[in-house]
């Protein structure tokens, strides 16, 4: 069975154009192709990254943290209640009205109590600011340095000038050193993000994250397997130029630097923009789409590598419409910049709330109001 599915799976008809096959891709007269056996080593790259990411954000994003001036918001606990922490685990951590009476009855707390409750109990599960910082700080090092390590394996290469080099001898194109590390290190790294998804900052479009990541590690993994090396290293190269500052700025925010966050986001926006709604579709994708079916008729791969490339096209217009309003609230308000992704501290205004409840039922302890009982029997 697993003979016949990997038979099945590796045809040449799915893979190549007609004509072509995997012998086209074996060494000969000191010429080295990529091979699919050749993705495994971003396996152990990827747990290295994890084991890299955790010492950095112990040794240089806490301390960085701190000489930036970043201030943790003091949170009050929720104190502890059975009753209210069994419905907020298993029923809903934003009780309706109709539940909030029922709780107050079965706790003796009175209505602003549950809410205030609720809403410590609700901060208590998100992530703080040091959190946030530290995986800020590790995607932009990872991100720059990809930009960086693009730059140098396509400085002197001519399809990073003219596109249609990019196909130019397809699909017998040698692999060279520098392609084959920037392959398996960005492989690598996008692996380490979906193996650490679970426990990273939880965000409004995680399942687009999902959905990017899985995109992205199937299109690096087929283009190299199909040698796409040329459009593959222009495709992260691209995706690389912007994402550092989105991240850099992310640092500045967390860190109180509004100013220096907004300007950054501005210039990130704009480079986002041309990148992934100018460039992308319109030079990239045409030069996948267009050019290819002029050398050799359509295959599977042809339109799977497309499909892949039209996920993340999607995607990009996805994350434009959230960048773009962002940028014009800042931009007409001079508010300062916030992700939209990111759910939003609760205000605790308890110090005001209880003070209220002094007046009114005297002191609480515990979350308990303890009630005045030297009433006359006439009042």
């Amino acid at each position: 069975m697993l003979a016949w599915l990997s038979e099945t799976f590796w045809q040449e008809r799915l893979w190549f154009p007609e004509g072509l096959g995997w012998e086209d891709l074996e060494d000969r007269d000191g010429r080295v192709y990529a091979k699919a056996q050749d993705l495994w080593v971003a396996l152990p790259l990827a747990l290295g990254f994890l084991a890299i990411r955790q010492i950095f954000e112990r040794t240089i994003a806490t301390p960085l943290a701190s000489l930036l001036g970043l201030k943790e918001i003091v949170r009050l606990e929720a104190a502890p209640n059975p009753t209210l922490e069994s419905f907020y685990c298993k029923t809903s951590k934003w009780p309706a009205q109709g539940s909030v009476d029922s709780l107050c009855k079965s706790v003796g707390y009175t209505e602003r109590q549950v809410q205030r409750w609720f809403r410590r109990r609700r901060n208590q599960d998100r992530p703080n600011l040091l959190k946030k910082f530290r995986e800020a700080s590790w995607r932009f090092t990872c991100y720059l340095f990809a930009f960086i390590a693009g730059l140098a394996a396509l400085i002197d290469k001519p399809w990073l000038y003219d596109l249609e080099e990019m196909w130019k001898g397809f699909p017998t194109l040698t692999v060279l050193p520098s392609q084959y590390w920037y392959y398996m290190l960005e492989l690598s790294f996008y692996a380490s993000l979906l193996f650490s998804v679970a426990s990273d900052v939880k965000r409004k479009d995680f399942r687009e994250q999902i959905v990017h990541h899985v995109a992205t590690i199937m299109l690096i993994s087929f283009s190299w397997c199909v040698n796409y090396i040329r459009a593959g290293t222009l495709i992260m190269f691209l995706h690389d130029s912007a994402d550092y500052l989105l991240e850099s700025a992310k640092m500045f925010n967390y860190a109180g630097w509004k100013k220096t966050c907004n300007y950054i986001f501005i210039v990130f926006a704009a480079i986002f923009i041309v990148s992934r709604l100018v460039i992308f579709p319109f030079w990239i994708l045409y030069c996948t789409w267009v050019y290819p079916v002029t050398i050799y008729p359509p295959f599977f791969g042809y339109y799977f590598f497309n499909g892949l490339l039209m996920v993340l096209q999607c995607l990009h217009i996805f994350w434009a419409i959230l960048i773009v309003r962002m940028a014009f609230r800042f931009l007409t308000s001079n508010e300062t910049v916030e992700d939209e992704r990111s759910d939003k501290e609760e205000t605790d205004d308890s110090a005001e709330e209880e003070e209220g409840d002094l007046k009114k039922n005297g002191p609480v302890q515990n979350g308990h109001v303890t009630h005045n009982n030297n009433h006359c029997k006439t009042e």
